[in-house]
């Protein structure tokens, strides 16, 4: 079996996550390569070296050029915060590295564009990290849609609620300053729905948004602290320079409507990722903490038995789910990650792609910025087409 030695690039929330994926990819799926955790990068010596210990990975490291620049390394796991994957794969596609890169894609949509054609010029595999199109009950949404079991889709109604920010001394991290995360909730969980939305109804044409801020200035974190609690943080503020929600309306290119929330402060709601698909001959509806269930409504049922159902997709039947466990074992969220390291996996053996590629991250991108366009001027907002964003 051929071998590709890993780099992972990032040693927090993401690379452990990241990790578990490329250790347990090979032991449940069939790829045909072999994955080797070569070197774990992050930026404290001692804190990296206990990571790469704990996590399977041979070496560990600091400096990211460095590791992008060794021949023996074949694929770059990019698991950095969002300033970085712009820098990072461009380097690593230079190299003639394969990418593996989490979202948000880029700051920017030009930074986007840039990462995508640097990988294609380069003829590297590139893999964008929208994990949850990746869980069984998802991939059975696409099913049905594509079978037309719901018919023509009117609506798509999409929330993604956090609340981990809504102390006003939780500090002002990476997350929440422009230059190091482009924009809020608006990137880092609508750049999700945007994605989901477009794997199941179609393409976006135009968009309206509001945006806002409900905490202008925040604590600065404490000197030397790298945790994310309220605690740590100095006496010195600083001024949050993102968005805290974003409310988006769009129209799809096949004539839906649909509807995005991103909020860090619903309060009580730590992860709570939801859409409703309602076409004309039924509905579809997900919640991401009930992940291994989709509910379904089926408008062709004798009008006095009809109601939403519930699937457990947990069946050999469904995507992935003939390499885990017996009908009604359920699987959790760090199985859509291995999914993903599968699917990278097999598109490297075979020589093809995988979806969502970078190309389909710059679709996301268009959509967001003209989101933000929208927010900023109070207008509704054309989508850039794809040949007007490769001419700019």
């Amino acid at each position: 079996m051929k071998k590709q030695n890993v780099a992972l690039l990032g040693t927090r929330f993401m690379g452990k996550a990241h990790s578990n994926a490329w250790s347990q990819a090979a032991k449940f799926f069939r790829s045909g390569v072999q994955p080797v955790l070569k070197v774990a990068c992050g930026q404290d010596a001692a804190s990296t070296r206990a990571f790469a210990t704990r996590w399977g990975w041979e070496e560990s490291a600091t400096d990211w050029r460095q590791v992008i620049a060794r021949e023996d390394i074949d694929i770059v796991d990019i698991a950095l915060p969002t300033h970085l994957h712009h820098p990072v794969a461009l380097a690593a596609a230079r190299a003639g590295k394969h990418l593996f890169c989490e979202k948000p894609m880029a700051l920017s949509l030009a930074q986007a564009q840039e990462m995508h054609d640097e990988a294609q010029r380069a003829g590297v595999l590139h893999y964008l990290n929208h994990n949850y199109r990746r869980l069984p009950a998802v991939m059975l949404a696409k099913r049905l849609i594509d079978e037309g079991r719901i018919g023509r889709i009117f609506h798509w109604r999409g929330a993604y609620q956090q609340d981990w920010i809504v102390d006003p001394q939780f500090p002002l991290t990476w997350h929440l300053r422009a230059e190091t995360a482009g924009s809020g909730p608006h990137a880092d969980l609508n750049s999700h729905s945007v994605d989901l939305a477009h794997f199941l109804v179609g393409g976006i044409e135009g968009v309206s948004c509001m945006t806002t801020t409900f905490i202008p200035e925040r604590p600065l974190p404490g000197s030397g602290s790298a945790t994310f609690s309220a605690g740590s943080v100095g006496s010195q503020t600083g001024r949050v320079t993102v968005e805290d929600a974003s409310l988006m309306l769009a129209r799809f290119a096949n004539g839906a409507l649909g509807s995005f929330e991103a909020t860090r402060f619903a309060t009580g709601r730590k992860n709570h990722n939801v859409f409703e698909i309602s076409g004309s001959d039924g509905s579809l509806a997900f919640d991401l903490e009930r992940m291994n269930e989709l509910s379904f409504f089926d408008n062709r049922e004798p009008a006095g038995e009809r109601g939403f159902r519930t699937i457990l997709a947990t069946d050999p039947s469904h995507p992935y789910m003939e390499h885990w466990w017996p009908p009604g074992h359920i699987i959790g969220y760090e199985h859509t990650f291995v999914h993903a390291v599968a699917d990278f996996l097999t598109a490297l053996a075979q020589g093809g792609s995988i979806a969502p590629d970078f190309a389909e991250g710059v679709r996301v991108m268009r959509v967001l910025d003209a989101a933000l366009r929208s927010a900023r001027s109070g207008q509704h907002v054309t989508v850039q087409p794809e040949e007007m964003a490769a001419r700019a």
